[in-house]
């Protein structure tokens, strides 16, 4: 019986390891998450304002009204 107590004991102490461990893992990946949407965000945006401007360098026009 000891030794199941011991062999128990000593799974319970891996898994509260393994625990800890993806914890840990978990909670560095939410902040690289958090990190790259914060950077997508950015990119988007630099995207939307390159998309205003028209390759000489002018800000887009709009079509004219006959258009």
């Amino acid at each position: 019986m000891d030794k199941q107590i011991v062999e128990l004991q000593t799974r319970l102490a891996f898994q509260e390891n393994t625990i800890l461990e993806l914890s840990d893992v978990l909670a560095r990946q939410q902040r690289e998450i958090a990190a790259l949407t914060t950077k997508l965000d950015l990119v988007q945006q630099q995207v939307i304002e390159l998309m205003q401007i028209e390759p000489g360098g002018r800000e887009a026009e709009p079509p004219p009204p006959h258009y």
